[in-house]
Formats: C-alpha cells, structure tokens, sequence
C-alpha cells in the first residue's frame, strides 16, 4: 500500500512537472523541418561551410532587438560567441520576454560584407536599437559577418 502511494506522488509530480510552464514553448514563423543541432561554433569556425545553407542552431537568447523584436542573439556553445538571427520586419516577432530562454532557430546561413561607412551606419543603428551612446571612433575598418536568417523558432518558455 505505501509502494503504491509512492507510485502515485511520483506520478503527480511527474505531471506537474511536463505540464509546467517551465516545458512550455512558443512557436514564430515556419515550423522547423531540421533535427541535427549545428553547433554555433561551428558555423563560426567554417563560415563558408556553411554559407548559403539550411541549419538548425540552438542556445540561449541573449538579446532581442527593442525596436521591432526583428532580430535576436544566441549564445553560442563557446564562451562569450553568439550569433545573429535576422528576420524580415514584421514576418517573424521575436519578444523581449525571450532573453535568457533556450531557442531553437532554424534559418539559412548569410554573410553580410561591409565597406567602412557601412559597417560605421551598421554600428550606429545597432547602438540607436540598444538605446546605447555610437563612438565611431569604435568601427576601424571594413567588417563582414555572419548571421542567420531566419525562418522559423523555438522558444522554451
């Protein structure tokens, strides 16, 4: 009789715990079609590899953009890396509620090649979305990066 209680609050505490909002995950734009996970790192290492291609990222967002929620950031599985994931305007809304939870991005690796005066136009208006101070004295020259546009996500709540 007590093995069957047992039993029982196991079970209860089981089915709180998947019915939890911890468990809970919000779905944005396509559904993800990928299953194998690319590590961030990855794709940093070998850009070009990647470049043009499908893939599935996943790690903690760690920012959002204020203005339109048209973009977030995500951790990469490396210490202080992360990458972009972009969306058009409007299409896909990421919220600010999602920094500091586990996202799974789906979308296709791009390079974005900049001139000085783009990269110095990049860096003021990412610095306007932060609602941060631009010293272009902080651009130093051409910049090229990689990001990920996105097309569908994940987000654990």
């Amino acid at each position: 009789m007590a093995h069957t209680r047992k039993w029982r609050a196991l079970l209860i505490v089981l089915g709180v715990l998947l019915w939890s909002p911890a468990f809970a995950a919000s779905e944005y734009g396509a559904p993800l079609t990928l299953k194998d996970v690319t590590k961030v790192s990855e794709i940093a290492d070998q850009p070009g590899k990647y470049l043009g291609k499908r893939v599935l990222v996943e790690g903690m967002v760690v920012e959002v953009c204020a203005k339109r929620g048209c973009w977030m950031d995500i951790a990469s599985d490396r210490k202080y890396e992360k990458i972009q994931i972009k969306v058009t305007d409007g299409e896909i809304v990421f919220p600010l509620s999602a920094r500091g939870r586990n996202a799974l991005v789906e979308g296709v690796v791009e390079e974005i090649a900049m001139s000085f005066d783009e990269a110095v136009e990049y860096a003021r208006h990412k610095a306007e979305e932060k609602g941060e101070l631009f010293d272009p004295a902080s651009v130093t020259g051409p910049q090229t990066i990689y990001r990920i546009r996105g097309i569908g996500a994940i987000i654990r709540d």
